[in-house]
C-alpha cells in the first residue's frame, strides 16, 4: 500500500490512502466535466472521512471488514512506482472489480 503522510494527502488532512484516492478521483471527474470541484459535496465527503465512524451493530462491523478487505485486495494492484493520479485510477478500477466479484446482498 502507498504510505501517504500528511504532507502528501489532500490539503494535508489525516486521510487514508483510499480516502485520498477517492477525493482526488472526485476532483478529476469534476474537472473532466468542466465543473467546479471545490463544492459543498466535497466538503461533506471530507467531513465524513475525518469524523470517526460510530458502529451501530455487528452487521456494520462485518460490512466495514468486507470493505477493508476489498480495499486491501485492490491496493495490491497499485504499483508504488505509479504516478498518484494513475495509482488512484488503478485503485478505483480494482475496487469496482472487487465489488463485482463480491456483491453485497
Amino acid at each position: 500500500m502507498i504510505d501517504l503522510g500528511p504532507e502528501r494527502t489532500f490539503r494535508g488532512l489525516p486521510l487514508t490512502a483510499e480516502q485520498d484516492a477517492e477525493v482526488r478521483h472526485y476532483i478529476k471527474v469534476q474537472m473532466q466535466r468542466h465543473l467546479p470541484w471545490d463544492t459543498p459535496e466535497l466538503d461533506a465527503m471530507l467531513r465524513d472521512m475525518i469524523q470517526p465512524l460510530e458502529v451501530a451493530d455487528a452487521g456494520d462491523e462485518v460490512e466495514a471488514d468486507e470493505a477493508r478487505a476489498a480495499a486491501e485486495r485492490a491496493s495490491a494492484s497499485v504499483d508504488d512506482a505509479m504516478e498518484p493520479d494513475e495509482a488512484s485510477e488503478e485503485w478505483h478500477a480494482a475496487i469496482e472489480s472487487e465489488n463485482m466479484k463480491h456483491p453485497k446482498e
